[in-house]
């Protein structure tokens, strides 16, 4: 009976594959990075091909690695780096233009002309969103109108629209299946998240064919099967969700009041709220969980734009690092008595502040400020950053009251990050043995739904915690510093 589970996790910088032979034991990995595009300031662009590409020989690998056959895959699980945007020929199967990826900045006017129209209230009414160019449907109406003939042949239902779970699904079912799961439809700015549905009034105000847009399935749902010429046979595709909820699925955040965070070239921490959705009072966003047989859980959300991209920064553009690896120890041999504030606002800030055009800068610098100093300046502003978000969300749901956070990513793995991050949260952070909770969470959805994983009670039990991380820093300490970060986000954000 074929028991083990392909959990396909693709990437903003790699695709990547994991076999699982069961929720605690990895069976194999693949993974391979893919070249990124930045093809004037504030565009990020990816070759559709090339995701395609790294995705379907990941997978191969995998089975290679795991010594398994096509025929030993009960059923395959699909997450994906959010928001970005392919739009494709129904015939050819071919994208018409780059996919643009959710960090890009190129539809900041778009989102300001609709704002200035008064549109927001009703977007975020419907969507839970804001209008801002990380979400879909302006990179969908940027294509439209600047790619020759894209308009008409969209308007002539020739073209398909997709976020990289669609476009996946697309290229494994060999075109037979157009569709997306909930969690995905829910960042695009075209979906009700109270109806469950595409919505209408959406589309016209984003001028997109409804006729583009993919069916919405369950997370769990049926999406087909791969084309048996790909892997070997033909594979169900039973599990779909965009990587931040499939994190939260991994961690096994299902009760309201639970939380995570994941780190990787940009940070995302989401707060279960359970059956009903919540409006925030601090622009947070309300998104969809998981959508399962039917049921939609929902919760608040967060977005920071750069957490593992600064320490990238640190490799890349200064230097002043070999690896990633090497930053936490770094940090550790600080100056304590400098206090030194990174604002990694190169792609402008996320939540809460919502500002597309700050642009990143460094405050108290001083003649004894080197590489220690602005590793740890780094490594904090991560930490700073998912405090803010973790107060606005304790205002927003639960009243004050610290829960504990679980986190998992790159960053995750710095014993040195972790520790700072619960001192600068006062609250607890807990890590977990199996750190690739993105593709668990996929693996779990593709599991469960073929029968051969546990249910949500019984996946829950088998979360194992690797390490907790209890605050240590004094108050008064904590104040100060946190209190020198927000004065520091004041001084950089666009016009004030």
């Amino acid at each position: 009976m074929a028991d083990l589970i392909l959990a396909i996790d693709q990437g903003t910088t790699s695709s990547r594959t994991m076999i699982f032979a069961s929720p605690t034991r990895v069976a194999a990995v693949a993974q391979e990075e893919f070249d990124q595009s930045y093809p004037r300031s504030g565009w990020v662009e990816h070759d559709p091909e090339a995701i395609w590409d790294t995705t379907l020989r990941t997978a191969r690998d995998a089975l290679t690695k795991a010594r398994a056959e096509a025929e030993d895959i009960a059923a395959i699980g699909i997450t994906n780096q959010r928001e970005t945007t392919i739009v494709w020929d129904r015939e050819t199967g071919r994208a018409i233009a780059p996919a643009i990826v959710w960090q890009d900045r190129r539809t900041h006017e778009i989102c300001e002309k609709l704002r200035a129209e008064g549109a927001e209230p009703l977007v975020t009414e419907r969507t839970g969103l804001l209008l801002d160019p990380y979400f879909s449907a302006t990179k969908i109406a940027w294509i439209l109108e600047n790619v020759d003939g894209a308009r008409e042949a969209a308007e002539a239902g020739k073209l398909a629209f997709g976020t990289v779970d669609c476009w996946i699904i697309w290229r494994l079912t060999g075109g037979k299946v157009h569709a997306t799961d909930a969690t995905n439809a829910s960042r695009t700015l075209l979906y009700d998240i109270h109806k469950n549905q595409w919505d209408d009034e959406l589309c016209a105000l984003f001028g997109v064919p409804r006729s583009m847009l993919p069916e919405v399935l369950d997370c769990d749902g049926d999406f087909g099967t791969s084309e048996p010429n790909l892997l070997g046979a033909a594979i169900p595709i039973r599990g779909v969700a965009g990587d931040q909820q499939a994190a939260t699925i991994g961690q096994a955040c299902f009760k309201p009041g639970m939380m995570k965070a994941t780190y990787g070239t940009g940070a995302f921490v989401l707060l279960v709220t359970g059956d009903e959705p919540v409006t925030s009072t601090s622009r947070l966003l309300t998104t969809i969980a998981a959508r399962q047989g039917g049921r939609t859980r929902y919760a608040l959300e967060g977005a920071i734009f750069v957490a593992g991209a600064a320490v990238q920064w640190l490799r890349d553009g200064l230097g002043i690092v070999g690896s990633a690896s090497e930053t936490g120890p770094l940090a550790a041999r600080a100056d304590e008595h400098q206090e030194v504030y990174l604002v990694p606002a190169f792609t402008g800030l996320g939540a809460p502040w919502w500002d597309a055009e700050a642009r990143g800068a460094i405050y108290g610098l001083t003649r004894g400020t080197g590489p220690a100093e602005l590793a740890r300046a780094a490594l904090e502003s991560v930490c700073y950053q998912t405090g803010d978000l973790y107060a606005a969300m304790l205002e927003d749901y639960t009243g004050g009251k610290a829960t504990v956070l679980r986190v998992d990513g790159g960053m995750a793995v710095s014993d040195w990050t972790m520790q700072r991050l619960a001192d600068l949260l006062a609250a607890p952070v807990d890590r977990p043995k199996i750190p690739e909770t993105t593709a668990l969470g996929a693996a779990w959805l593709a599991g469960h739904a073929a029968g051969v994983w546990p249910d949500e009670e019984g996946f829950s039990r088998m979360w194992a915690r690797d390490r907790r991380f209890e605050p240590k820093m004094k108050a008064a300490e904590r104040d100060r510093r946190v209190a020198g970060w927000r004065e520091a986000v004041q001084r950089t954000l666009s016009g004030r």
